[in-house]
């Protein structure tokens, strides 16, 4: 499981860095992966301060951390 979160830690890594910032339904959309999936990877780059996550109005935009 955990190598799993991994690589697509890894895919949604990409994904911003050619993208700049997506929104949560965005990104379950364009990746190919389960959403609880989805969730643990974030979960995983925003406890390691990789991506910042802000709340709008029904959703969350997601960029990664200019300084990582």
């Amino acid at each position: 499981m955990i190598i799993g979160i991994g690589i697509v830690a890894g895919e949604i890594w990409h994904y911003l860095d050619k993208k700049q910032e997506t929104s949560l339904s965005e990104l379950t959309k364009n990746i190919d992966r389960s959403r609880e999936n989805i969730l643990m990877s974030l979960g995983w780059l925003a406890r390691e301060g990789h991506v910042v996550l802000v709340k709008t109005d029904n959703d969350y935009r997601i960029t990664l951390r200019k300084d990582a």
